[in-house]
């Protein structure tokens, strides 16, 4: 059981000193909310993660397929086990810049992402769209990403609500993994 009860006020307690309060931390959280790893401009040569992640291996980019045009990645920030994105190589800001092409496979790898997630966690139904612009909430907004967010029946519970924390069950690397494996050929 989670107590938020404590006789005296936190500040009063130091660093590592126990009190009535349950911590879940979330350290990697910060590099997020610091802004780390965003670009630096609107330029595919202004530090775009997506544009450096293809260099990668797969392992180290956390990359679960790569198509001709679009590839499929973890996000680093997830909302749930296995939110991945679908992302074109080419470093476009808005889904009308994507030739024919790019948005038959963006699509594609959208199934198929679908489809690995079923088979490897059971996903119950899905969150899939993107985000257009800064103002309607891309953390990116500079390279196009689709999010695949899968979700089950009560998955969200009292944590993101009342602690805005996300309890997430998996590594991402194990995750990265077990959706390879799972990813329709």
């Amino acid at each position: 059981m989670l107590s938020c009860m404590t006789s005296e006020p936190e500040h009063r307690h130091g660093a590592g000193v126990p009190d009535a309060f349950q911590r879940l931390w979330t350290p990697h959280r910060m590099a997020y909310v610091q802004g780390e790893n965003k670009p630096t401009g609107p330029g595919a040569g202004d530090g775009c993660p997506f544009c450096a992640i293809p260099a990668e291996s797969d392992e180290d980019g956390l990359v679960i397929n790569r198509g001709e045009h679009v590839y499929a990645v973890l996000n680093l920030y997830p909302y749930n086990s296995g939110h991945l994105m679908v992302v074109p190589y080419r470093h476009v800001a808005d889904y009308t810049e994507l030739d024919a092409a790019e948005t038959l496979e963006l699509a594609e790898l959208t199934k198929r992402a679908m489809a690995a997630l079923r088979n490897a966690s059971g996903a119950h139904g899905f969150n899939i769209g993107m985000n257009q612009g800064a103002v309607a909430g891309a953390g990116i907004a500079a390279h196009l990403h689709q999010h695949v967010v899968p979700r089950w029946g009560g998955d969200v519970n009292f944590m993101p609500v009342v602690g805005h924390t996300k309890v997430l069950p998996q590594l991402l690397a194990d995750t990265r993994k077990l959706l390879a494996d799972a990813w329709p050929r």
